[in-house]
């Protein structure tokens, strides 16, 4: 294959990409509701003459290009949006740029697929739900989507201050984060006679202080950050018997979280002894930290020599986020896998409901996938 007449290929299907992005934007559904974004995905592949398998218990899909052998290569993009509030209305927005992740997979699928040269690898293109509630990898890795794959590629739009535009890095160092919700329980009592009851209130604001004095002996990224807390009800006189409150973990390693988990439950025990307000809490929404592979990572980096020239490749992209595509190298250890993080001008940030970008990074960042995912075939 002649890179570069599938380089121009891109180009000359500049508009089209275009008007899918605008397309699926207009869409917007949040995690494990999507269901047009799904539809509209899978009759593009169609037709383009690809097979698309769906499943019964969710909107993810697959297509493949089948290769000369059964080595799979595998290309990701996710689909959902984030519900947030825009303009004082909860609703789903492409805050995160999934639907311009899904555009750039759908249209390397339909050159390669109008192509109709047989790869030496078979191709396969996965189009995730529900990354937003870090579920839908596992959802994909259950259903056997990631079966026989050796080499698994996704992508992911940078902010401006983590990558210029034109700019692209073969790796996004994504950290883990985890969610923990506890519950308070106190005593309650008149508020003119507080000695008789429990204060929840004020447990929660020595666990806060205490959080926020925690050190850890590391030169790496962690944070611990109070998100929500509801305590009492509409009477302004009573001391409330229970507080429920929220903490977003954030760490740059897997070994890291663990230990500013057992670090937290420790300061709970503390706070719960020595104001004698039990605490119970449970963690959710555990995403695993990056695990760089060079193969992968060279096989980008070369993409992004050859497309944007060795003076936009950036080595590597740390992002303070998380990302569920590492629960595919976290369930499947053999698997060779790393994200293109792609510089488009993206401000002012990720998950601002207001958040734009560069229309023409769907472009280079199209080129940048399809060289990628065809060398790795081949």
């Amino acid at each position: 294959m002649n890179h570069m007449i599938y380089a121009d290929e891109v180009i000359r299907r500049r508009n089209e990409i275009f008007k899918t992005y605008e397309e699926l934007n207009s869409f917007a559904e949040p995690s494990w509701k999507e269901e047009k974004t799904s539809n509209y995905i899978a009759r593009f592949l169609q037709e383009k003459g690809l097979y698309v398998r769906t499943y019964e218990d969710h909107y993810g899909l697959i297509a493949e290009i089948p290769g000369q052998i059964a080595d799979v290569v595998a290309l990701r993009a996710d689909m959902d949006a984030l519900l947030q509030e825009v303009d004082g209305i909860e609703q789903a927005c492409h805050s995160c740029g999934h639907d311009a992740h899904s555009t750039m997979v759908m249209h390397v699928a339909g050159i390669l697929a109008e192509s109709k040269i047989q790869p030496y690898r078979t191709i396969r293109f996965i189009f995730q739900p529900a990354e937003e509630t870090a579920e839908g990898a596992l959802q994909m890795i259950k259903d056997g989507a990631l079966d026989k794959v050796n080499f698994l590629f996704g992508v992911h739009l940078r902010p401006w201050n983590e990558l210029p535009i034109r700019k692209a890095s073969p790796v996004i160092i994504h950290g883990s984060a985890l969610t923990i919700e506890g519950q308070i329980q106190g005593v309650q009592a008149h508020a003119a006679r507080p000695l008789e009851g429990k204060n929840p209130i004020e447990s929660v604001s020595l666990l806060q202080q205490l959080l926020g004095n925690m050190r850890l002996q590391t030169s790496q990224n962690y944070s611990v950050v109070m998100t929500q807390l509801k305590a009492g009800g509409m009477a302004s006189n009573v001391i409330p018997e229970i507080a429920h409150f929220t903490l977003d973990i954030r760490a740059a390693t897997n070994e890291l979280l663990d230990e500013l988990k057992h670090e937290i439950a420790s300061l709970f025990e503390h706070v719960a002894e020595i104001r004698k307000t039990p605490i119970t809490w449970n963690s959710s929404g555990f995403a695993p930290a990056a695990k760089p592979n060079p193969q992968a990572i060279a096989i980008l980096e070369s993409a992004i020599i050859e497309i944007l020239g060795k003076e936009s490749l950036v080595d590597t992209c740390i992002s303070k986020g998380a990302e569920d595509f590492h629960f595919y190298t976290w369930s499947l250890p053999h698997l060779q896998a790393t994200m293109l993080g792609l510089g488009c001008d993206l401000k002012p940030g990720l998950h601002h409901p207001k958040m734009t970008f560069s229309r023409e990074s769907l472009v280079y960042g199209t080129q940048i996938l399809l060289y990628a995912i065809w060398q790795a075939a081949n």
